[in-house]
């Protein structure tokens, strides 16, 4: 009796299969119905993601339709178990090759940050804090001689100050800067 079944069953997914070579989408729609739960059980015990396993699944649906016409007979599940098999290997090799690549994007980007241990623009971004926090004259007084690049004599002149009392201030807030830079 369980050999009669099973040559029925054979026989009408030999017919499925028949149809699916022809183009038949209804037939691709019975083999879908027939495996797809088995299908996404292999890949979502091997994943243990269901997004993954989906994704998987998908995949292994569309290769069956470009290669349907490549069965020629025989175990039509060990034919498409193999192919899911390869897919599954494909996702692994993938997987290793993007890990690959990101740890060598993490040891080079940790390698720049050992060459580097001071960034120039996170040097410059907590010069501009520290200058916040100097007083009004000093903090002009830096701008004026750093960044204006004015002489000591020309920034004397412009604000009716003696030359030695400019280099000074100057010299104060320079060293109250670096102080607040270590800090």
């Amino acid at each position: 009796m369980e050999k009669t079944l099973n040559m029925a069953k054979n026989n009408d997914l030999a017919k499925i299969i028949a149809g699916c070579k022809k183009g038949n989408s209804d037939s691709f729609e019975e083999l879908l119905n027939l495996y797809s739960k088995r299908c996404y059980s292999y890949f979502y015990r091997l994943t243990g993601n269901n997004t993954i396993s989906n994704d998987l699944l998908s995949e292994l649906f569309v290769k069956l339709v470009e290669k349907i016409n490549s069965f020629k007979g025989g175990s039509f599940e060990s034919w498409l178990f193999r192919i899911a098999s390869n897919i599954f290997y494909d996702y692994l090799r993938a997987k290793n090759r993007q890990n690959k690549l990101l740890d060598a994007k993490k040891a080079d980007l940790e390698l720049k940050k050992q060459q580097q241990p001071n960034n120039a623009d996170d040097k410059k971004d907590q010069l501009q804090t520290q200058l916040e926090k100097l007083d009004t004259d000093t903090k002009e007084l830096i701008m004026l001689r750093f960044y204006s690049e004015l002489s000591f004599k020309e920034i004397a002149e412009m604000r009716s100050e003696p030359i030695g009392t400019i280099l000074s201030k100057v010299h104060r807030g320079v060293k109250k800067l670096k102080l607040l830079m270590e800090s």
